[in-house]
């Protein structure tokens, strides 16, 4: 878990300025519209104002920066600029925003700028406070999983003019991250246009963050058709010389389940998303949750005590608790976990075994009630899991399945047959077989079009690590058929000796083709997944195609 007196003053404060060359543009893009009045939220030391004096004739300019010494530099540079008509406020603007919103008579032309990319955990109460009032305001769902830039949004845009413009570099979540589903349909309902410039790099060095430029135009009636969501995919800066103009009006816009759900399907072929959109109508594949259910792994709350090594089992003869786990995509490198799996993990030294006292006898045993005093030693039983359960180091929910499931993956993710009965933390998924045999569904899971399912439907944040949540994974579609007889063996031996290219290759002939998308079809499938994958990595030169995790 992240804590906030772990974290930097300046992730604390989201301040990762904009690099003048995509400030530029972004103000080039607005001053087409020839705004009078332009909204900053977020000013940071100025950094749009020079190129606002430079396009506009003399524009009005509302700022806000909550911190006192990064104002001071906005209204030094607004002033220097040129800015006579500038009023440089060092307030919170959400704050200011709960106001506004409640006054008609308050309005922009033209909204620019970087807003803080700062989790709600981590902001003040009175701001976390603000921040559900505006989502309020909106009538649109508010989630306390959501982040800064999220409300920045909102307010922008509903207190930008009809017809007017907004351009602001946003985290590249936006896409994806399902607390920002609220803000995506609120774009989608209240825009005539939606862009997103994707670049492949990152922007910010010091951060793994990445980062999109999202240009909105407002609709001038509210009854007014939307064209949706586009997304316009770059490498490198070339694009900042480019006709802003141009650019927006160049790709191809997606509305409908597009813009109401993730807009990550922007990003495919129209080939691609009409192939899906067929196999799903045709009925040739399945859901996840129609063939089985997805819970979470067991919550420790303290897992370094709970889940340990062979040596600490013998040390302090914890032998009648321990019981077989693994969790980590290293403990289970196929798709097969078994006793020979097991040992193997435990002669590394990894922590194969889970502590799970049921009662208090383990209090009777001397090294093992040591054990349990060092726990208290370090204050485990104060945190939240283990302080509101008697006693405190007994687990609750304490079960297995014959599937599991990594929360995370690199490449793509994928189910594990839990041969040898072992347990699994919240580092993993149990998933409980409603419809399908064990052997079918981890096999059949293992092909292109599942792979690129969980690219459209889970998330990833810095360093690119693909994630999904239960209601993600239920959304999966899996291709099944009667005529495939699952080899879990060979597939196992497959992924532990050979690129994830050549496994999903020969899965694909054999699942893809028994469902009968033809072969041009299933490489269109690999295609697709591949750049997706891609992106999410940040790379382009396919160096991680040998490992399959």
């Amino acid at each position: 878990m992240n804590f906030r007196e772990h974290q930097s003053a300046q992730k604390l404060r989201g301040g990762y300025y904009t690099p003048n060359d995509l400030a530029a543009f972004l103000v080039r893009w607005i001053s087409n519209s020839q705004p009078i009045s332009v909204l900053e939220p977020s000013c940071g030391d100025g950094v749009f104002f020079p190129y606002l004096a430079s396009h506009l004739n003399n524009p009005n300019i509302t700022g806000f920066e909550i911190n006192s010494i990064e104002a001071k530099k906005s209204s030094e540079q607004a002033l220097s600029s040129g800015l006579n008509d500038a009023t440089i406020n060092n307030a919170d603007f959400l704050s200011w925003a709960n106001s506004a919103l409640r006054d008609s008579s308050i309005c922009f032309d033209a909204v620019v700028g970087n807003p803080p990319f700062v989790r709600y955990q981590y902001l003040p109460p009175h701001f976390q406070s603000n921040a559900e009032n505006i989502f309020r305001q909106e009538n649109c769902k508010f989630t306390k999983h959501t982040n800064a830039w999220v409300p920045f949004v909102l307010a922008s845009l509903a207190i930008l003019r009809p017809g007017g413009r907004l351009a602001m570099v946003v985290p590249s979540e936006i896409i994806h991250v399902s607390h920002a589903q609220s803000l995506r349909t609120y774009l989608g309902a209240n825009c005539s246009r939606l862009v997103i410039i994707d670049p492949q790099e990152l922007w910010f060095s010091g951060t793994l963050q990445g980062a999109v430029i999202l240009l909105a135009e407002k609709k001038r009636d509210p009854r007014d058709f939307s064209e949706g969501v586009g997304i316009y995919p770059v490498r490198g800066r070339a694009f900042v010389d480019m006709d802003p103009e141009v650019l927006f009006q160049t790709p191809h816009a997606i509305n409908g389940k597009t813009v109401e759900g993730k807009w990550t399907r922007a990003l495919l072929t129209s080939g691609v998303r009409e192939l899906l959109d067929l196999v799903i109508e045709e009925n040739r594949v399945v859901r996840f949750d129609d063939l089985a259910k997805v819970d979470v792994g067991i919550v420790t709350g303290a897992n370094n005590f709970f889940l340990v090594t062979d040596d600490v089992v013998d040390r302090f003869e914890l032998h009648k608790w321990a019981q077989p786990m693994f969790g980590r995509s290293d403990h289970c490198p196929g798709v097969i976990y078994d006793e020979k799996q097991h040992c193997e993990n435990a002669a590394k030294g990894k922590p194969t075994n889970f502590l799970w006292f049921q009662d208090t006898s383990a209090e009777a045993e001397p090294l093992a009630k040591s054990y349990i005093t060092s726990g208290e030693h370090n204050r485990l039983h104060t945190r939240y899991k283990c302080r509101i359960r008697t006693p405190w180091y007994s687990v609750p929910s304490v079960y297995s399945t014959e599937v599991g499931m990594l929360k995370r993956s690199h490449n793509m993710p994928r189910l594990i047959h839990n041969q040898y009965g072992a347990f699994t933390t919240d580092t993993a998924y149990r998933i409980t077989l409603q419809t399908i045999d064990a052997q079918t569904l981890v096999f059949s899971f293992v092909n292109a079009l599942t792979a690129l399912s969980a690219e459209l439907e889970g998330r990833h944040y810095g360093g690119g690590v693909l994630e999904l949540v239960p209601s993600e994974i239920e959304k999966l579609i899996i291709p099944i058929s009667s005529n495939i007889q699952p080899e879990l063996q060979s597939l196992d031996t497959a992924i532990r000796t050979k690129s994830i290219t050549d496994v999903l290759c020969g899965q694909n002939r054999l699942i893809l083709g028994a469902i009968g998308l033809a072969t041009g079809e299933q490489d269109d499938l690999m295609q697709e997944w591949k750049k997706m994958r891609d992106r999410r990595c940040r790379t382009s030169d396919g160096s991680d195609l040998s490992q399959f995790q």
